[in-house]
């Protein structure tokens, strides 16, 4: 173990001695965050030419109140308190009669939006304010080239739906003054379930939020992810590099192909959790700067180092064997992807499994070893509690499932390290992981 752990040694200082390292250091959290980033620094900066919006209104009821509604917005919401500076794009809205051929006329308005004459325009259908009465002419209509992300149409709700309300009630011979309550909304908050302290007491429950429901879990299988591709995915490259220079021959003299690789792996291993301490360290220490010390899953810590140890040994063991039967880096490239499913398969399921972590679904991925990993952690760090015994089946099966690994991708390692220019055929690596 001595040859083993000098070579794991000289791969860790290799690695980390280098500006790479320490560029990709200081750039990973960057890259991961980079749209809060730049939501953060662009949230000021907002386009402030004005919105030209075009309204038919078939009711003849709805299309004046857009007016007063976009003039009071223009004069109250649409300037900085502090400075007076305008930091929001003024509404202004132009009432068009209905013309005899209602296609025509909208496709000269599209036609206008997309010379850029104007933003967008509204269609209210004859029976917006009674829908009940003629379901086809009481669609309301917004007609932008962005339709779906434009803030207009967020803001159109409110005006429309209001004064449809208060027509509503007028011709149901209602008062509104009266009943002022009718339409008041009423929020459902989000609170986790009551407990008990140390006494016995009842503790009422906290409020929940999206910190604790999204982000720390995406931010796990996030981490898992990013400190795969540091520590185990360069060791296909790096053991296929070795191989067509003809280094190996010369490793090979001192040490046996299962040290050697072993030597790899932990040197991979060693890398990414530098820098997972790091990250982790650091975000602990942010978190009790911040005063969110509340959300910081202490006991799931432990679980995520256990689980990223195995996760980069079970890579680590598939990069360097897989570089070991690459001739070329065309041969790394096309063995990369397939390599990658025991990532990429986790990642593509992270929104239903944190929306339903007791489902089916993922408890039975969860417990299939290639992605239990980043699936249990997943599940861990959701707000719900999972049966005890399923964080200790999935360990056992995925420890179980990585010595396999290992001892298969020693056999294809110690048959292929020496072997050049043998053709890249999956019956090739079968019959080395099984005959030797």
């Amino acid at each position: 173990m001595y040859k083993v752990f000098r070579l794991a040694l000289r791969e860790y200082i290799a690695a980390v001695k280098t500006k790479g390292f320490i560029i990709g250091l200081v750039m990973l959290p960057i890259f991961m965050s980079g749209s809060i980033i730049a939501m953060a620094l662009l949230k000021d900066h907002v386009d402030t030419r004005a919105r030209h919006i075009v309204v038919i209104d078939e009711t003849q009821q709805l299309g004046q109140v857009l007016v007063e509604a976009a003039e009071k917005r223009n004069s109250e919401q649409i300037f900085d308190e502090e400075s007076g500076e305008q930091n929001q794009p003024e509404y202004l809205i132009d009432l068009q009669e209905p013309e005899p051929d209602l296609q025509l006329q909208m496709s000269r308005l599209s036609e206008r939006i997309r010379n850029a004459e104007i933003h967008a325009f509204l269609y209210i259908g004859a029976a917006a304010i009674h829908p009940s009465v003629d379901m086809e002419n009481a669609s309301i209509n917004y007609h932008s080239e962005s339709a779906a992300l434009d803030d207009v149409r967020g803001w159109l709700r409110d005006p429309i739906n209001n004064h449809l309300r208060k027509l509503r009630l007028e011709d149901a011979g209602i008062d509104e003054s009266q009943i002022p309550d009718l339409f008041a909304w009423s929020w459902i908050d989000a609170k986790g379930l009551l407990t008990l302290d140390e006494d016995g007491n009842i503790v009422d429950a906290v409020a929940s939020n999206e910190l604790q429901s999204i982000a720390v879990p995406l931010i796990m299988v996030m981490l898992m992810f990013m400190m795969s591709m540091m520590g185990a995915m360069p060791q296909l490259s790096a053991v296929m590099e070795e191989k067509t220079q003809r280094i190996v021959e010369v490793i090979l003299g001192s040490i046996t192909p299962f040290q050697f690789m072993l030597g790899k792996i932990l040197g991979g291993l060693a890398v990414a959790l530098t820098s997972t301490l790091v990250y982790v360290g650091g975000g602990v220490l942010f978190m009790q700067y911040r005063g969110f010390e509340a959300f910081i899953p202490y006991d799931i810590l432990p679980w995520f180092f256990v689980n990223l140890v195995i996760l980069l040994f079970m890579l680590g063991a598939l990069m360097t064997s897989l570089g070991s039967v690459a001739n070329d880096a065309k041969d790394a490239q096309s063995l990369s992807f397939p390599a990658m499913f025991p990532m990429m398969i986790p990642m593509f399921v992270m929104f239903p499994v944190l929306k339903e972590p007791l489902s089916t679904f993922a408890t039975w991925l969860s417990l299939i070893p290639p992605f239990t990993p980043m699936v249990m952690i997943l599940r861990l760090a959701a707000p719900v509690s999972i049966p005890a015994w399923q964080p200790w089946a999935g360990l056992v099966g995925v420890i179980l499932f990585t010595l396999l690994v290992v001892w298969g991708g020693a056999r294809i390692f110690r048959a292929a390290i020496l072997m050049q220019g043998v053709p890249l055929k999956f019956s090739n690596i079968l019959r080395w992981m099984t005959k030797g």
